[in-house]
């Protein structure tokens, strides 16, 4: 319980109608959640209208409505609070309704577009290995020390996020490494919590269904970096073009990674295979489990981070050198008939390009590379193209399948990747609307020593078909098809 005047600190209130003083026990931003002594938070989303349901809420003993418009009806002994904007008074409400859980542990947040669960997952491994309690906040999963709690988004909601950190601190977690995705960002889901530091991996093509241009979306990624406080630190990826735009004015400390100019935390592959990379880590050799460039990358990050939060150079080294990554990034199987079977998350074209750059590298020969890709449903259609041209132009053979088609026609989506092909592209695809189908064909087609790379869903356990998630995992089904393969 706490008093609602309380949590109102840094709410800018534009009328208020009825008492302050009254005892809330809960937040809510759900009506159907709403119980009495909750204040609900009327929010506008993508798909409803939180305004709606505000007699709703009162219904159901809300004691207190903040909203962006004053209802035309006000019950007689329910608070009333207006704001220009509710995403944001939330996000302060429940830090300071759950304590300000981020000022009591060392918070770390990664943005950017592609590596940010890998970077984050390295961080939360890392850090307990080292011997901390920590907490992460990823799109895999979410974790407190040993104990899993799935993930439904990315950065969860404003709410269910000051809950979680609580949580975390409550079960003496000291370090929390959590992804900050740019819905997270322009949504405040992040607003009021206090960093200790930041870090940006890169920025790619992603998202423009919802930011509608990239130099919004740049704008959205800079903003995590522009509200720093002077007493965090920042640390950017120098090789990225936009990499000092990032922290063009943070207030924080600077620091960059790179493995192409110099920098503080300063790399060079000395060895790419897939038994791991060798790399100089500001002049000290390692070999590292990790696979490929952006692992390269990914590593330099994880280890700007660990020296920024003060930790032994060689112990960190030492450890990092032991971790594998994220699950469904990179994640490799070999068959029986020594077929190579990549999993990859890689749904965007830049992250595609990489993976695909970096298994060419691999190659010892002329070993086949086959890849099983497609597009999501409802999301950004200008990268349909762009991701089916890379594929061809990466791979020897490329089979178009569904991915994630949510509320589209799966036809419709691959048709939308075939669309400006190049004629050479066009004579190395086929298309499998059915995914298993398409993963099935992609095993039938690889001699000993191909590599099949199956891209864009990575960790994920399910296809959204029409809106529902049926049960689906790349990697079972791939394992399944080698092993029929091998008998």
């Amino acid at each position: 319980m706490a008093k609602l005047q309380d949590i109102l600190y840094k709410v800018h209130l534009t009328q208020v109608h009825g008492s302050t003083a009254v005892e809330v026990k809960d937040i809510q931003i759900d009506s159907r959640h709403v119980s009495a002594g909750s204040v609900f938070v009327a929010i506008r989303g993508a798909a409803s209208d939180g305004h709606r349901f505000i007699y709703n809420a009162v219904e159901a003993g809300a004691v207190a409505i903040v909203c962006e418009e004053m209802p035309e009806v006000m019950s007689d002994g329910v608070t009333y609070l207006q704001t220009s904007n509710t995403h944001e008074s939330v996000a302060y409400m429940a830090h300071q309704f759950y304590g300000e859980p981020s000022l009591k542990m060392k918070l770390v947040g990664v943005t950017g577009t592609n590596g940010k669960t890998t970077i984050a997952t390295l961080l939360f491994k890392l850090f307990t290995q080292l011997g901390y309690t920590c907490g992460l906040v990823s799109t895999v999963q979410n974790q407190i020390g040993d104990k899993i709690i799935p993930a439904t988004h990315t950065t969860p909601d404003a709410v269910s996020l000051n809950a979680l950190l609580k949580q975390m601190h409550d079960e003496g977690c000291t370090h929390v490494f959590m992804e900050c995705s740019s819905h997270a960002i322009h949504q405040h889901r992040i607003t009021g919590l206090q960093f200790t530091g930041a870090l940006f991996s890169n920025i790619t093509h992603d998202h423009l269904d919802y930011h509608k241009t990239f130099d919004e979306y740049i704008r959205v990624k800079k903003s995590f970096f522009d509200h720093l406080p002077a007493t965090a630190f920042a640390v950017s990826n120098a090789d990225d073009k936009r990499g000092e735009v990032m922290l063009q004015n943070t207030h924080a400390k600077k620091y960059f990674y790179s493995l192409k100019t110099l920098s503080a935390f300063k790399g060079k592959i000395l060895e790419n295979a897939l038994t791991g990379l060798v790399m100089l880590v500001n002049d000290q050799e390692v070999h590292f489990r990790l696979i490929g460039e952006f692992n390269a990358y990914n590593l330099l990050a994880v280890y700007g981070a660990a020296m920024c939060l003060g930790e032994d150079k060689e112990k960190v080294l030492v450890k990092l050198s032991m971790l594998t990554g994220a699950e469904g990034r990179f994640d490799y199987i070999i068959s029986g008939g020594l077929i190579i079977g990549i999993v990859d998350y890689a749904h965007t074209p830049d992250a595609l390009e990489n993976v695909l750059t970096t298994i060419r590298k691999l190659r010892k020969g002329h070993e086949q590379i086959i890849t099983v890709v497609g597009c999501g449903g409802d999301r950004d259609k200008t990268k349909r193209p762009v991701m089916a041209q890379s594929a061809c132009d990466l791979s020897d053979k490329v089979i178009f399948t569904s991915d994630n088609p949510r509320t589209e026609d799966a036809s419709q989506i691959l048709r939308d990747m075939e669309e400006g092909l190049s004629s050479a592209a066009k004579r190395k695809y086929i298309s499998i609307v059915d995914r298993k189908e398409a993963i099935k064909t992609a095993v039938s087609f690889a001699n000993e020593d191909d590599i099949i790379l199956v891209a864009g869903k990575g960790h994920e356990k399910y296809q959204d078909i029409g809106g529902v998630k049926h049960p689906f995992d790349d990697k079972q089904v791939l394992q399944e098809m080698f092993e029929l393969l091998n008998k």
